[in-house]
């Protein structure tokens, strides 16, 4: 069996959104491609730092250890890793980072900067309920509490942005246009990503790592911001649950995650 790499989105792909866990029938699907030699990648749009612990415990470390993934993929390509050694890392330029910052506040927009070392969130209380959830629910993790997008030495990798009518959307897109990519999440919601990666950059960066070829690539996702790689890849797998604009580009749909979409697809492909 030729070796391949196998790369996963997490929300609504590996992890269930109504349960936040790894089904068990995925666990043993990776665990058994592992075992048949193959490479697993986490690639998301998450920065390091907000990966959910449950897969952080599933790492195969450099020594070899047991574990699931052999490298994360985060902040949409741009910090990689493969056990447990940084393969690239990106981060935007300080001055243009507050530039952005500016300009988001400017244009009475809201949101989170997310860094892979940390996520920033305002010391001011945001008119935006969903950013204010969002900081919560990172300050039950002890993460977004020690420093703050008010501080001068605050390096981040990528936003996550929140309007509504009183924003001047237009002109901040304008803005950043130049050298990020606005990929729309909800309704008057944006993840603002570097626009030299993504996760197609990132499955490319490790194919030309290990020397393979187009058809030993393969994807799993669910959502728009998996669109990069489901355009860069042949082999595409989306979730029963997903985005419509991932269609023209699916190879293949699998069960929702929480009917073992996993074991399906990779019993499909006899990958396991």
């Amino acid at each position: 069996m030729k070796q391949s790499a196998l790369f996963f989105d997490i929300d609504g792909t590996l992890l269930s959104e109504r349960t936040q866990k790894i089904p068990q029938s995925a666990v043993e699907a990776l665990r058994q491609a592992r075992a048949n030699g193959h490479l697993l990648f986490i690639n998301t749009g998450r920065t390091y730092c907000s990966l959910p612990r449950e897969l952080e415990n599933y790492a195969v470390q450099a020594d070899g250890g047991e574990g699931l993934f052999d490298g994360f993929l985060c902040g949409c390509g741009s910090y990689l890793t493969y056990h447990g050694a940084i393969l690239l890392e990106s981060h935007l330029e300080q001055k243009r980072g507050r530039e952005i910052i500016d300009k988001m506040y400017e244009c009475r927009l809201d949101g989170a900067l997310e860094g892979t070392d940390g996520m920033y969130f305002s010391k001011k209380k945001s008119r935006f309920l969903k950013l204010e959830l969002t900081r919560r629910y990172f300050a039950g993790k002890g993460i977004g509490v020690e420093k703050f997008i008010e501080d001068e030495d605050v390096i981040y990798d990528k936003l996550y942005v929140y309007a509504d009518r009183k924003s001047d959307t237009q002109t901040f897109f304008d803005f950043v246009k130049k050298d990020m990519e606005i990929i729309k999440r909800a309704a008057h919601e944006y993840e603002i990503a570097q626009k030299a990666y993504s996760k197609a950059t990132a499955c490319e960066f490790i194919r030309q790592h290990f020397g393979m070829e187009m058809d030993q690539i393969y994807v799993f996702g669910d959502s728009n911001n998996d669109l990069s790689m489901f355009e860069y890849a042949v082999h595409t797998v989306a979730m029963g649950k997903h985005s419509k604009e991932l269609e023209p580009y699916t190879e293949y749909v699998t069960e929702k995650v929480e009917k073992d979409g996993i074991a399906v697809a990779l019993k499909h492909y006899q990958l396991i």
